[in-house]
């Protein structure tokens, strides 16, 4: 009797002892980068559980994307995407929205607007995601638009190709980069029309600008900075340099940059140069090995997810804290990583 009652009492303690732990333990908004070879597909879960993906890879090669992202999906314990937000009309970005719809409800699609480009390749990629917005609700956003999602402030920066008019709180400095940074061809595409998102968790700060191309990345930080210093960046366009100035990276002034890289799309010299080279920058973590940048142009191995094409599809998460503080978690390798709060 004695000793079933002392063990009833321990394991009273124990499990209060677990319950007090969970409780103390801090709130995290996660990131997961999906590996969409070479397209995009992040999914963000706040603390409360609501889901957000930005984007939904290609279409095709048998369901690849959409399977990767309901399987990352359930590893963070969501069953539907509350917000899925398309940047921009391109088949690496909004092709595998209807794959994803298929296989996990959605309850409000967020865009740009209209499709910018014509065609019929342009045409049935936009046709194919109507179709799927007019089972569901609709949200169409401008630049200074926020996204309800619970327990973080979402801001657009840019969308259709306009910018914001007046710098977020707090930026606005004068960029001394501008005066050494040149505008490229114009570029006509919907890259140039990305919906492009600032996430504020407490003092933890991310940006992903999808696929906006660099004259109006400029715009957004020439000859003041309008959006100010984050600490997570995706890389813009996959880190291709059509995209990611250093006037632009470096303003942000990131402490960890993500790569949404392919093993032959993204991860070019110059952009990579752009990321690796911005003053502050504590790691550099990539979807892919970049077979274009060698060696010497891509980052550790501990920091890449995918070293080879393999179609192993692991993904980087990252775990922010209000405070400020996160960690950045491999899958390939269970590496783990942790950034205090500054």
């Amino acid at each position: 009797m004695w000793f079933r009652d002392t063990m009833r009492l321990m394991r009273w303690i124990a499990g209060l002892l677990f319950a007090s732990a969970a409780l103390a333990a801090p709130k995290t908004l996660d990131f997961y980068f999906i590996d969409v070879e070479g397209g995009q597909a992040t999914l963000i879960v706040t603390p409360s559980k609501q889901s957000m993906l930005i984007d939904a890879g290609w279409p095709g090669f048998e369901n690849r994307d959409a399977k990767r992202i309901a399987a990352t999906a359930k590893k963070a314990g969501i069953k539907k995407i509350d917000f899925l937000l398309t940047t921009h009309y391109h088949r690496d970005h909004s092709g595998g929205v209807p794959e994803i719809a298929a296989l996990m409800n959605v309850g409000t699609f967020i865009d740009h607007g209209a499709n910018r480009e014509t065609g019929k390749a342009a045409d049935e990629l936009f046709l194919a995601y109507k179709k799927e917005f007019e089972k569901a609700k609709r949200l169409t956003l401008k630049p200074g638009d926020t996204v309800p999602l619970k327990d973080v402030k979402v801001e657009v920066l840019t969308s259709d190709g306009e910018l914001l008019s007046q710098p977020r709180g707090g930026a606005g400095q004068p960029n001394p980069m501008c005066a050494s940074a040149k505008k490229k061809e114009d570029d006509p595409s919907e890259n140039a029309r990305s919906l492009g998102t600032f996430f504020t968790y407490g003092k933890f700060r991310f940006i992903d600008l999808g696929d906006l191309t660099w004259n109006k990345e400029l715009e957004l930080v020439c000859p003041a900075n309008k959006i100010g210093e984050v600490d997570m960046y995706l890389t813009t366009h996959h880190g291709m340099d059509a995209s990611g100035s250093e006037a632009i990276v470096h303003a942000l002034h990131p402490r960890v940059a993500i790569m949404n890289n392919g093993a032959k799309k993204g991860g070019t010299i110059p952009a990579w140069q752009a990321v690796h080279s911005s003053p502050g920058l504590e790691d550099f973590w990539q979807l892919h090995y970049a077979d274009a940048g060698g060696r010497e142009n891509n980052t550790s191995d501990a920091f890449i997810a995918n070293p080879v094409e393999d179609g192993t599809g692991n993904y980087i998460r990252v775990s922010a804290e209000a405070s400020g503080a996160f960690s950045v978690y491999n899958s390939r390798n269970k590496y783990l990583k942790s950034y205090p709060a500054k």
